[in-house]
C-alpha cells in the first residue's frame, strides 16, 4: 500500500531522481523555462516554488539552503539577486506549465515550465 507516500517516483531511483530534479531546478532558474514532461514538471515546480521563497527571505541561512541544492554559484546568485526582487508582491504560484501535446516517439505527455514573469524577449537575451 502506498498510504501517504506523497511525490511521484518517475522511474528511477532515489537518488538519480533527486539528482535529477536538482539539476532541472537548476536549469529553470538559469533559463527561466524548460521543456519536460508533464510529470516531471509537476516534481520540479515544487521545488521550484520552495527555492523561489527561500530567495525572498534573503537571509544567510536561506542562501545556504539554496546552495545545498542547486548546482550553480551563478543561478544561486540570480536567483537571490534577480528573480526574488520580480515576486516580491506575490505570494507563492511563482510557475506555469503549459501543455504542448505529446512527444513523437513514446507518446509521452509534454509540457513547458516557466516562470511566471518569464517573456520571449528575456529568453532571447540569455541564449545569446
Amino acid at each position: 500500500m502506498r498510504h501517504r507516500k506523497t511525490g511521484r517516483r518517475l522511474g528511477r531511483t532515489t537518488s538519480h531522481r533527486l539528482a535529477m530534479v536538482r539539476n532541472m531546478v537548476t536549469s529553470v532558474f538559469e533559463h527561466e523555462r524548460i521543456v519536460t514532461t508533464t510529470p516531471k514538471a509537476k516534481e520540479v515546480r515544487k521545488v521550484v516554488d520552495k527555492m523561489i521563497t527561500l530567495a525572498k527571505r534573503g537571509d544567510l541561512h536561506a542562501k545556504r539552503q539554496a546552495f545545498s541544492f542547486i548546482q550553480s554559484r551563478d543561478v544561486v546568485a540570480k536567483l537571490f539577486d534577480e528573480i526574488a526582487g520580480q515576486y516580491s508582491d506575490r505570494n507563492g504560484g511563482y510557475t506555469r506549465i503549459i501543455q504542448t501535446g505529446h512527444r513523437r516517439g513514446d507518446a509521452a505527455p509534454m509540457a513547458i515550465l516557466e516562470l511566471v514573469n518569464y517573456s520571449e524577449e528575456i529568453g532571447e537575451e540569455n541564449d545569446n
